[in-house]
């Protein structure tokens, strides 16, 4: 395994190299950047976007100061501004480098994780990420760890009651939850159990109160049990239930194979095939979407359930950038999420070889 690994892990450069290399090309074609909308925001007269330009640019920005035909093409709605004020902000955003020597330059940054600036905060990107990571990885861990002990030990018992009215019914109550979005789920929530209209058992707001620093260690605990609460519920339902039908029909599967029969037949009880045998083949394809269920919850899982909530984290920050074009924060968040998604696929090769060591990676081709 040991020779797998290390094949893997230098795997990695060449996929994150790919992957941003596809995304670096799509922006290329997308409209707008973040020279058009710092333009647009001057010509709208928003005073806070000259406080974003550095450089020290004094010139006129009267709108009859400048009536260049060749910028004004490149940059929609910069007509009316000083040419050099377009060239200070190209130099300032890496604009006026060829494509290939920014991407080369931007790749040789990541590799040493650095970022560089937001480029509409006065903040490095790498900052920025730390101060919103700790409510993404509580929503991240918590959503995963509560759905796969729910999920694995329900579905196990649904699989083993499989037509009994528990399997009915517990299904019928799983379909029921996967069909409501999580955003509909956190209104209902807000509305009956947050002050909306019913009761005001649960905050609105935050991940923590305005005083947590002052309380003691229990108190904190039980105040951030208190605030992610219905975030969790609204996420952990959709995973719950999906994991639950897949924990279900993969013990199902293993239940049915002649091995199962085999092992019954040498005097074995159900608790001792399913414990000895079904368990450690019916978990590997759990494991295997364990990845994907990690990395959504990072991101796509918790973007609008950490806009309800109004839980500033990484999800909402990178929607924020993406409307805002602040493509130094789009891609350190595609590097570091893509770079966190390429270790954990890892990581479940190496748990598909420790569960069931009659898998060998050694022989297979990459």
């Amino acid at each position: 395994m040991l020779a797998y690994t290390l094949r893997r892990i230098l795997l990695i450069i060449p996929t994150i190299i790919g992957i941003m290399a596809i995304s670096f090309v799509i922006v290329q074609f997308a409209p707008g950047g973040p020279i058009e909308r710092i333009i647009s925001q001057i010509n709208g007269s928003e005073n806070s976007a000259l406080s974003r330009v550095s450089g020290g640019y004094t010139g006129d920005f009267n709108q009859s100061t400048y009536q260049n035909s060749d910028i004004s093409g490149k940059y929609r709605g910069s007509k009316g501004l000083d040419p050099e004020f377009i060239l200070e902000l190209e130099k300032q955003f890496g604009f006026d480098k060829p494509p290939l020597q920014r991407f080369l330059q931007m790749i040789s940054n990541y590799i040493r994780f650095d970022f560089g600036d937001s480029y509409y905060r006065d903040i490095r990107v790498i900052d920025l990420i730390l101060e919103k990571l700790p409510v993404s990885i509580s929503l991240g861990l918590w959503m995963t760890l509560i759905s796969y002990l729910i999920s694995i030990p329900l579905g196990m018992y649904k699989a083993i009651k499989d037509g009994s009215k528990f399997d009915i019914w517990t299904s019928t109550l799983i379909v029921i939850s996967y069909a409501l979005p999580g955003f509909l789920v956190a209104i209902f929530l807000i509305i009956f159990f947050a002050g909306g209209s019913y009761l005001d058992w649960f905050p609105l707001r935050g991940l923590t109160s305005d005083n947590f620093a002052e309380m003691n260690f229990y108190q904190q605990i039980i105040d951030y049990i208190w605030h992610i609460t219905l975030p969790l519920i609204s996420m952990v339902l959709a995973a719950f239930a999906t994991t639950t039908l897949l924990t279900k029909n993969s013990f199902l599967d293993e239940i049915g194979k002649q091995y199962v029969l085999t092992a019954k037949a040498k005097g074995l009880t159900d608790y001792q095939v399913l414990k000895r045998h079904v368990f450690r083949n019916a978990m590997l394809i759990i494991i295997s979407g364990f990845p994907a269920a990690f990395i959504s919850a990072f991101f796509t899982g918790a973007l609008l359930i950490e806009t309800i909530f109004s839980l500033d984290g990484l999800g909402l920050l990178s929607f924020e950038s993406i409307i805002n074009r602040d493509y130094a924060v789009v891609f350190a968040s595609l590097y570091i999420f893509s770079f966190i998604g390429l270790i954990i696929n890892l990581i479940s090769d190496l748990l598909y070889h420790w569960i069931d060591p009659r898998i060998d990676f050694e022989k297979r081709q990459l």
